[in-house]
């Protein structure tokens, strides 16, 4: 089994005092956190997939109020960063020309930035191919309000014959019925703890 770490819309806007703050997201930071250093321990991949609302390339449930001017996300502000706290250096900026052309944006040695368009981080994205030429066979989602991307991108990743994993304790909104729904998919619903035992079980015994 080789593994990769998809964290989703972990962005400035989403957590508190931004835009569009998600409810639960900024306590979970650290988990998430966690997370993010226990995979570079491990030396495996690690996808930040976010959200840049350009243009009306946006999901329909939003892009009147975008239309509007609510700024949520826009490329190149400050809302659209990733939290600091989740990247392997301070003051990484996002390339957003680069990702809303489709490319990746290299922030690590296993580490990339990727922008989707709409709430699966596979639809119209190379996510899929990205995996593939990495050897992934599991996928392993957390970040930022269950109900939507991450839902979405499970669905996706299980269709392309993905196991899925959810990390509860890491993933914002992910309340308990929401969880068994996607285990009637074959998803596996797991605490931080329990996934870095996993793959960085030094990693664990450091702290």
């Amino acid at each position: 089994m080789r593994s990769a770490l998809l964290m989703i819309d972990t962005q400035r806007d989403f957590l508190n005092g931004g835009a569009s703050p998600v409810p639960g997201t900024s306590v979970l930071l650290p988990a998430m956190g966690r997370l993010v250093e226990g995979y570079r321990f491990a030396g495996l991949p690690i996808v930040h997939a976010i959200r840049l609302y350009a243009g009306d390339d946006v999901d329909l449930p939003r892009r009147t109020a975008l239309r509007d001017g609510a700024r949520i996300v826009r490329p190149g502000s400050s809302g659209a960063d990733i939290a600091s706290a989740l990247l392997p250096s301070p003051g990484v900026s996002l390339e957003s020309d680069r990702l809303l052309k489709g490319a990746f944006q290299r922030v690590g040695d296993n580490e990339v930035v990727m922008w989707k368009p709409r709430w699966s981080a596979f639809y119209r994205t190379s996510l899929d191919e990205h995996l593939g030429k990495l050897g992934v066979n599991t996928t392993v989602l957390a970040g930022c309000n269950f109900p939507n991307c991450p839902r979405a991108t499970l669905f996706d990743a299980s269709e392309r014959d993905y196991r899925v994993a959810v990390v509860d304790d890491a993933t914002s909104l992910a309340t308990p019925d929401r969880l068994a729904d996607a285990a009637l998919l074959g998803v596996h619903s797991v605490p931080t703890r329990a996934v870095l035992r996993r793959v960085a079980p030094e990693f664990v015994g450091t702290s």
